[in-house]
């Protein structure tokens, strides 16, 4: 059985697309939605779009003890989702810094947003320390800007 959609999501443009379906364990007793579950879908589509950006070192140690991890999130929930929706992840880059990014995430279902994420992220050695983003990631990167 084929799907026609990649596992991995797709690019539009400068903005990276991940599909999630909505599954009975992502909603409450009313079979919406729950709140939390926006941050594990907008994690979902981070980690596909680092994946097809940096597919041999994406969120994991890299030899060399680099990680990427989240620094803050900011959510605007504007409108619920229930069981068995489809949604679409969109991911786009806004800022680069020195160790740092931040992304903007937007959690449709069809024509319509459901939620909007601020997500910023930084680079750090073991122990948690900051660190640059590498030259290769950063590059890649620098492409995707507006």
């Amino acid at each position: 059985m084929n799907s026609d959609l990649p596992t991995s999501g797709w690019w539009d443009g400068k903005d990276h697309l991940f599909p999630i379906r909505v599954y009975f364990a992502d909603t409450d007793a009313g079979r919406v939605v729950y709140h939390a579950r926006f941050l594990d879908f907008a994690e979902r589509g981070r980690t596909e779009m680092m994946r097809s950006l940096d597919p041999d070192k994406f969120y994991r140690t890299d030899g060399q003890g680099l990680m990427i991890v989240v620094r803050a999130a900011d959510i605007d929930y504007r409108k619920s989702a229930g069981l068995d929706d489809v949604l679409t992840v969109r991911t786009r880059l806004l800022q680069i810094g020195g160790a740092s990014f931040v992304l903007e995430q937007q959690i449709w279902r069809r024509d319509e947003v459901l939620a909007v994420l601020k997500i910023t992220l930084v680079c750090v050695k073991a122990m948690g320390h900051p660190t640059r983003i590498p030259d290769g990631l950063r590059e890649k990167m620098a492409g995707l800007l507006s």
